[in-house]
């Protein structure tokens, strides 16, 4: 659920990507609390950094490593974490996996739920970077590494924003991402779990390019969370008022 921060002001009201200009979505990105945390977060990281230099050939190799972590860790949480059936069945994790993606894939262009919480970004983009960037480079590698996994988590944020806009990108690869996103939202959900990096869907077999090459999916919005599934393991239902069923777009927006 959004937290209290989000209650005044510019997000006093909800606010659909569908319906907003590239202008608007850059005025709404930087006044979110969780991209403000993860710029501020980097930011930081930067002045460890620079009180705790590492050298230029451990700097490098952390931020590289950071780099080409990212996509991987991504795929593995979109993959097996938010579109598990497990986290639902946790009375107590319940509430987590409702707002990190059930509520997302109820609604793909509600922007206060397309943003990951960071109750879950920062311990996860910690715990990729952080020690393996000490490894590196000491406390300078660590900063170094969890300040680019810092970065890299605000511009997916914001690609993943862009995705989720109501235009046609003339870039023939912009084109091609934001299709395989709206695949992966609208047609079936068990594939195309990269933002914009589809690499590891080809390599885990859940990449498609197009979708004639799938049957559509009965679960695309629901992620598996049925009336049926509802009845055993009440508690994402009760949170939300109930289980929503159909394209989003035939729902009644508050």
């Amino acid at each position: 659920m959004a937290s209290s921060a989000l209650k005044t002001g510019f997000w006093s009201r909800r606010h659909h990507l569908d319906r907003m200009s590239l202008k608007e979505l850059v005025g709404a990105y930087f006044q979110y609390p969780a991209i403000i945390a993860y710029l501020g977060g980097a930011a930081i990281m930067a002045g460890v950094y620079a009180w705790y230099p590492a050298t230029a050939v451990q700097t490098v190799t952390a931020i590289a490593v950071a780099v080409l972590l990212f996509p991987v860790v991504w795929y593995v949480l979109h993959r097996w974490v938010l579109h598990g059936s497990w986290m639902y069945k946790i009375a107590p994790m319940a509430a987590t996996w409702k707002r990190i993606h059930y509520d997302h894939h109820q609604d793909p262009n509600h922007l206060e739920v397309l943003f990951g919480g960071l109750h879950t970004t920062i311990p996860t983009v910690a715990l990729a970077t952080l020690p393996i960037g000490y490894a590196i480079g000491g406390i300078g590698g660590a900063a170094a590494a969890f300040g680019t996994g810092l970065v890299q988590t605000a511009v997916n944020e914001f690609c993943h924003c862009i995705q989720h806009l109501g235009y046609t990108p003339k870039n023939k690869w912009l084109l091609a991402m934001k299709q395989r996103h709206m695949a992966h939202h609208f047609h079936d959900e068990s594939g195309n779990y990269g933002i914009t990096n589809f690499w590891w869907d080809r390599l885990g077999g859940t990449f498609y390019a197009k979708v004639g090459d799938r049957r559509k999916s009965p679960t695309v919005f629901n992620l598996g969370y049925t009336p049926e599934v509802a009845r055993r393991w009440p508690r994402v239902a009760e949170l939300s008022g109930g289980v929503a069923t159909g394209h989003p777009s035939t729902r009644i927006r508050n």
